[in-house]
């Protein structure tokens, strides 16, 4: 007869990998549709990483390396591609929805797993409100170049900025659109996204082409300007990494993919390589038609790339041209993160750490409607009428914690179940989950202390409801009798 567990020990039982993809505890419920494909699911790791940041990333970054800001691309897209790796090898293990809070489920137990899942829905719900707040600027320089007109600041500022307003408009026409969309299905999002994605990376290209025509390479000959040298390379580093952030948004669709074992860490490297690719051959093409020394004036701080192209073409298109890059870039990044955020909801949902409401899906669309709507309200009046300057740090945060947890659980997961099938491996096992977990801390020392207190306090709060009705709720409970075995696949 088996031995009751301790209550420290029930804290960190582990969800048997074997049940991870085990259906919905309610017979009569429907399971989420597999109608995404390896392309479209590449797509969403594409569509969630390349926002605004890379627009306007360079202006900051640049004075702190010179030219060498190229290596500093390098080392971010190195310390997020460590991190991918340990992605694509847990997402092959553990093909379901949830990313890190799965494999943190799977690995490292109960209470890790909701302290992770805590941290995803700070990231997820933060990153998707200050996107669609940022919507609103860019929306409103579109109109302006296209019509010569800008939205009243009543209705594209807070009460609680600088100059006040009533509320952010195009913050809540944006959500309400993904919305729509998430609650029509999987795959009309899916689809949307990739036509947004391909547009905004044409974009990118066509800037590329056209910087390249203006290509000096004296520019590149103070390489390692002396005045920064390596802590300006490390410096500007940190600050790139952040525009990496959304890989891991491939790893919240594994209950939607088809044959996820094999696309989704195809996806998660293929959006990883997509990624490194346009944003280096963007940092050359940009400092080989300006001087490295012209990134730090100010009309460049709000231009960024369109200021660029504008002086080499000698016309103001190509600012109408960014800024349809920028508005369409934000719309697909909020689309996939309100999409990944309604996904962790229904798997802790279905684990029953969650009100079972959250594990519902339609009958007719396949789609959680409930998290849907509830994600989008909440994330609907924080853009609408918060500020989150002071918050934006959180999403930072939230993704380096699920990085390191789901960096350890490769680790931990070699140890526990060693005959796992695994379609995908960690090459260079173990140095690269640990170097993936040190790049996350080094990047985490350089946070300011607030927000690590905002942080613990939001960690803390998910704590307290886990111990007084989570684990009393736990569908680990009440074990399921059958289970689904990864190692022969899920069709």
């Amino acid at each position: 007869m088996t031995q009751p567990q301790s209550k420290a020990a029930l804290l960190f039982r582990r969800k048997p990998v074997e049940g991870q993809g085990a259906p919905s505890s309610q017979p009569d419920e429907p399971e989420l549709k597999r109608s995404i494909g390896t392309f479209q699911l590449t797509l969403f790791g594409v569509g969630a990483t390349v926002g605004t940041g890379i627009f306007y990333i360079l202006p900051e970054a640049v004075p702190q390396a010179g030219p060498a800001v190229i290596v500093s691309f390098l080392i971010a897209g190195l310390a997020a591609g460590l991190a991918a790796i340990c992605y694509a090898e847990m997402a092959a293990a553990v093909p379901v929805s949830g990313s890190s809070y799965s494999y943190a489920y799977a690995t490292l137990g109960e209470v890790v797993a909701v302290g992770v899942g805590a941290c995803l829905l700070l990231e997820y719900g933060v990153s998707a409100s200050a996107t669609a707040v940022g919507w609103a600027q860019y929306v409103n320089q579109l109109l302006y170049n296209v019509f010569d007109y800008r939205l009243p600041a009543e209705l594209t500022a807070t009460p609680w900025d600088s100059t006040p307003g009533w509320f952010n408009l195009p913050a809540l026409v944006l959500v309400f659109l993904c919305c729509v969309l998430l609650i029509r299905g999987a795959s009309e999002s899916a689809l949307v996204n990739t036509v947004m994605v391909i547009i905004k990376l044409a974009v990118l290209v066509l800037f590329i082409a056209i910087a390249f025509t203006a290509f000096t390479a004296d520019h590149f000959a103070d390489f390692v300007p002396a005045e920064t040298g390596f802590s300006g390379i490390t410096s500007a580093a940190a600050v790139i990494f952040f525009t990496f952030i959304g890989l891991d948004a491939v790893s919240t669709a594994g209950d939607e993919v088809k044959n996820p074992q094999k696309a989704m860490p195809r996806a998660i490297l293929a959006a990883l390589s997509i990624v490194v690719t346009i944003y280096l051959l963007t940092a050359i093409a940009a400092i080989g038609a300006q001087s490295w020394q012209e990134f730090g004036a100010p009309d460049q701080q709000e231009a960024g790339l369109a200021k660029i192209v504008e002086n080499v073409v000698g016309a103001s298109w190509p600012g109408t041209l960014l800024s349809i890059g920028a508005v369409i870039s934000i719309f697909s990044v909020t689309l996939v993160v309100l999409y990944g955020q309604t996904r962790i909801l229904f798997a802790m949902g279905r684990d029953g750490l969650l009100p079972a409401m959250f594990a519902k899906v339609n009958r007719k669309t396949m789609t959680p409607v409930n998290n849907t709507i509830v994600v989008s309200v909440i994330v609907g009046l924080l853009a609408a009428i918060v500020p989150l300057d002071k918050l934006i740090d959180l999403v930072s945060i939230g993704t380096l914690v699920a990085f390191i947890v789901v960096s350890v659980g490769v680790i931990v997961l070699r140890q526990t179940a060693p005959d796992l099938h695994r379609p995908f491996r960690v090459p260079l096992y173990p140095v690269t989950p640990v170097l993936a977990v040190a790049a996350c801390i080094w990047i985490l020392s350089g946070l300011h202390w607030y927000t690590f207190v905002w942080f613990a306090l939001w960690v803390g709060v998910a704590m307290l409801f886990y111990v007084f009705w989570g684990r009393h709720h736990s569908k680990l409970n009440h074990p399921p009798t059958d289970t689904v075995r990864f190692e022969k696949g899920v069709s």
